[in-house]
This record gives C-alpha cells, structure tokens and sequence, in this order.
C-alpha cells in the first residue's frame, strides 16, 4: 500500500534502545514521507538510512526519555514502552504507541504509571513477576497494522 502526500506536522519518534520494531517503523515511514527520528543511547548501534535520523544521547538513566521529552512536539507520534515517557508524550499533545501496538491514552495512563509504581515496590521486597511475554512475530505484524492504520487516520484529518 503506498502512501499518498505527506504529513507535513508529523514525526514518528522512537525510544529506540530497546525497540524492536526499527525497521518496520522505517519502512512504514517511508511510504508516507514522515521523518523518523530514533533516540538511542551511545551504547547501542543503530544505522539510520533514508529519512530516518539517529540522535544518540549519553548511557545514563533516562537520557533517551529526556531527550525525547524535550524535543517532541504537539501532533508527533511517540513510539516507546515506557509509562513515564508516555505520560509526558500525551501532555504534550502526541499520540504514542507501544512497540506491540497499543495505544496510549490520558484516560488509562494514570492507572498503568500507578501499577509500574506498585510493581517497583514489591520488587524492592523481593517479589518479581514474570515480566514481559516474548516478542512474537504477530506482536510486529500488529504493530505494523496499528501505526498504519493510525497513519492513514491522521492523514485524513489532515
């Protein structure tokens, strides 16, 4: 399916060290003329190609989400999996997905920022959950649908 025009306000920005969607969020991307930027700390390798721009911040805690934080703007859409980062992208006026498609919103983010609280406390005690299912084929085919779709949405907003 190809795209048609080009969504001039839109970026797709990406927390990209642990994103395993890279590639289908370049291609994706492509067929629609939107930039791509991808933040990454220095610690990790990641190639940019055509209209996709790597920004590489230090490894520190949280230098990707500040960064990204600071530089999106009000119509891009944030791809990340991190509650924190997600709560700050949709104050801002974006739209943000995770890497297995789902969307986040202002009505259930406080909920999911009070379970990640919840969770990193019983850590503390010593309790661990199981952690997050392995990433699946139909994980990636889904996010590939969802950004499309949401893609194809914005565009006939535009």
């Amino acid at each position: 399916m190809e795209g048609t025009g080009t969504l001039l306000d839109v970026r797709i920005v990406v927390d990209g060290d642990a994103c395993p969607v890279k590639s289908e969020i370049a291609e994706i991307a492509s067929r629609f003329h939107i930039e791509v930027i991808m933040v990454s700390s220095y610690d990790h390798l990641i190639q940019g190609s055509k209209g996709v721009s790597i920004v590489k911040v230090d490894r520190s805690d949280q230098s990707a989400d500040l960064y990204i934080a600071n530089h999106i703007r009000r119509g891009d859409i944030v791809t990340t999996n991190d509650y924190g980062l997600a709560a700050l992208a949709l104050a801002k006026g974006c739209e943000v997905m995770s890497f297995r498609g789902a969307m986040y919103r202002n009505d259930s983010i406080d909920f999911m920022l009070d379970r990640r609280h919840t969770s990193a406390k019983e850590r503390k005690k010593g309790r661990y959950g199981k952690g997050p299912k392995p990433f699946t084929l139909e994980d990636r085919e889904v996010f590939q649908h969802k950004l499309t779709k949401l893609l194809l949405r914005l565009q006939e907003n535009e």
